[in-house]
């Protein structure tokens, strides 16, 4: 019997796997397409952030047919290695977090004043171009212009034509693609009965940036509405209503014979000489309404400031912080987050509002204001029934020398001044208090303050003096010193 030695059975290595190289081809193969211009960037991102777990699904798919594949052929399957597990991670991660972009970026795009077509083309030419637009403008129509993404501005035309000159500019890796841009990307104007619209077409070149400015001349008296989703709005010297829709960009209207209608989202708006009434709302910037003969309505959020001037009717005011309503204003008003300036208001004046100092100069008729948290300063000019209520800051109230007026004023954890000896104060440890009758007494005065003082002061440069005692002659500058509760307030 012989002893064979049998050669040791040497354990057949794993086949390497091909699923990372063929989702690696399939990634490079995708953004080489990116690279030539044959799909978009940011197709290729919503398509990621959508289908990015198909490349799991792919590598699954591959790594199964291995396993079988191993099986009949007596191999051991390659598992997935650190390489593989380190791509597997970085596909996880970056479709999560494109997915989380995609679905979030409507509303960053509105924060950030950020333009859809701005992005994929950033490393592409600008290339411009400019076109002319003439034809006759129908008696009585109304012109409506839809502009996208380009500033637009409508003056008077000399005859009853509507000329239009547009400069575009157009982002393209090369002349050619511009060209084509350009071709899908001509304004037009349509005539349907007495509307005439004339529409720039931005969109027209898909995902590509396309802006278009559009300078417009038109029949003087031709109503106007203005579409517009990023680009400045500019109108002047019309004869008809304006009605103007936009989203981010500046806003100016000047010298309109008709009514004035803005609702915008994002910038400024600039409303100047206009006899009808203007209307603004929406959430701006900064708001500028000045020479205005008719009503002035403000609706919505100011984040900066708010400046009126000369309004000839009622001016309303409401935002989530401020309600406010007179009767017109001679002077100007200016209101931010945290001051509120006014001069020569009439009333009846309403205003409600919190965390604002408040400064009103030569206010005529009646008061009603409310406010938390700040300081209030009010002049008047002629004196009608005023209420202010108040908490957390001063309250100076400044009447004329003959107003005629009676007081009842109640102050918690204050004193109550006043430079009017009629009237009757009573300060102690916690509240202050003062009434009594001035003059005729025809107007009434309600004041109440919580943690803080009230004065009641005259325009008069100098406080009343008491009489020297009859029996005793002396010189005016021996007088004895007014009482603590008639010295005059330094400004």
């Amino acid at each position: 019997m012989s002893n064979t030695m049998q050669p040791p059975v040497v354990p057949q290595r794993p086949r390497r796997s091909f699923a990372g190289p063929l989702v690696l081809i399939v990634l490079g193969a995708i953004f080489l397409l990116g690279n030539l211009n044959m799909l978009s960037w940011h197709k290729i991102g919503v398509w990621f952030s959508h289908y990015w777990p198909l490349l799991l699904i792919l590598w699954g798919v591959v790594k199964l047919i291995e396993h079988y594949q191993a099986q009949r052929q007596g191999f051991r399957a390659a598992g997935i290695g650190v390489g593989g597990i380190f791509l597997v991670t970085i596909i996880v991660i970056s479709g999560l977090v494109a997915h989380a972009v995609e679905q979030h970026w409507s509303g960053w795009r509105e924060q950030i004043n950020f333009d859809d077509g701005d992005f994929p083309n950033i490393f592409d030419q600008a290339h411009e171009f400019t076109d002319h637009l003439e034809q006759d403008f129908p008696a009585g129509a109304t012109l409506k212009v839809i502009d996208n993404h380009g500033a637009v501005s409508v003056h008077p035309s000399d005859d009853n034509k509507i000329t239009v000159a547009v400069r575009k500019k157009i982002r393209a890796d090369n002349d050619e693609d511009a060209e084509k841009y350009n071709g899908q990307t001509k304004p037009t104007i349509t005539v349907m009965g007495g509307l005439v619209t004339l529409d720039a077409k931005v969109d027209g070149a898909g995902d590509h940036s396309v802006e278009t400015d559009l300078d417009i001349s038109i029949p003087r008296k031709a109503p106007l509405s203005v579409i517009s989703r990023h680009g400045d709005v500019n109108v002047v010297d019309r004869t008809g209503n304006v009605d103007i829709s936009a989203q981010h960009g500046d806003t100016s209207v000047e010298d309109v014979t008709g009514n004035v209608k803005v609702n915008q989202e994002k910038g400024s708006a600039k409303i100047e000489q206009v006899t009808g009434d203007v209307h603004v709302q929406g959430r701006l910037d900064e708001v500028s309404l000045a020479d205005v003969k008719g009503t002035a309505q403000l609706e919505g959020e100011f984040q900066e400031s708010v400046k009126l001037e000369r309004i000839s009717k009622s001016v309303t005011f409401k935002s989530s912080r401020t309600d406010m309503e007179f009767s017109r204003i001679d002077g100007s008003l200016n209101l931010d987050s945290d001051e509120l300036h006014a001069e020569q208001i009439t009333g009846p004046l309403h205003l409600t509002t919190r965390s604002k100092n408040i400064r009103l100069d030569e206010v005529a008729g009646d008061v009603r204001l409310q406010d938390d948290n700040g300081a209030i300063e009010v002049g008047m000019r002629t004196v009608g029934n005023v209420q202010i209520d108040n908490k957390n800051g001063s309250l100076q109230l400044t009447l004329p020398d003959r107003a005629g007026f009676r007081v009842d004023a109640h102050t918690h954890d204050g004193e109550v001044q006043t430079d009017f000896p009629e009237l009757k104060v009573d300060n102690n440890e916690h509240d202050g208090r003062a009434s009594g009758s001035v003059g005729n007494g025809g107007a009434h005065i309600v004041l109440n303050n919580e943690h803080d003082g009230i004065e009641i002061r005259r325009t008069s440069a100098q406080p009343p003096h008491p009489p020297a005692p009859p029996s005793v002659s002396k010189p005016a500058k021996n007088l004895p010193a007014p009482p603590e509760d008639v010295q005059p307030t330094e400004n």
